[in-house]
């Protein structure tokens, strides 16, 4: 009899804008995924938001740094400790979520991104974890939210907020 978590799961990630569904791949990032299940079901991302948007590019979440009255830079907050990356062949193209992390390989914990476009220059660099199934209208709606300057000089901080009301696994 298996432990393991049924891969017949999808996570519904709730906004403002809609709702969008990921289904995941956890033949090739088993730890990745079940640290995102794991986070979305202690409740971790609810009223977080998406704090760094490049339309074209990707759309990124996950920071608790981003939850109402949170102290600290939106983009630097972690669940306390950091994931090994896994690697793997999957593309980084439309749709796809993957772990967010600074310049050290192993440094992922909570914050993820989904392409907003093609970014093949990410693949085998960043864990990719799964791909949207359903919502691509609210992908597109979250990509063209005004963003302005923010840390870096970088046009990538929304205008206005975009909450990331829930995070829910589901049965597929």
């Amino acid at each position: 009899m298996s432990t393991t978590a049924p891969a017949n799961e999808l996570a519904v990630i709730k906004t403002a804008y809609g709702e969008m569904k990921i289904a995941f791949w956890p033949d090739v990032a088993p730890k990745t995924v079940a640290n995102f299940k794991k986070l979305a079901r202690e409740g971790f991302y609810d009223k977080t938001a998406f704090h760094r948007i490049i339309s074209g590019f990707m759309v990124q979440g996950g920071c608790p740094n981003t939850k109402p009255g949170a102290k600290g830079m939106p983009g630097t907050g972690d669940p306390g400790y950091k994931v090994k990356a896994e690697f793997n062949a999957k593309p980084h193209v439309r749709g796809v979520i993957s772990m967010a992390r600074s310049s050290h390989p192993d440094s992922a914990g909570c914050q993820f991104f989904i392409c907003h476009g093609d970014a093949r220059f990410l693949d085998n660099q960043y864990t990719a974890f799964g791909q949207l199934v359903g919502g691509d209208d609210v992908l597109e709606r979250i990509a063209k939210v005004p963003t302005k300057s923010g840390g870096g000089g970088e046009k990538s901080t929304p205008i206005d907020r975009v909450e990331v009301e829930s995070v829910t696994i589901v049965a597929a």
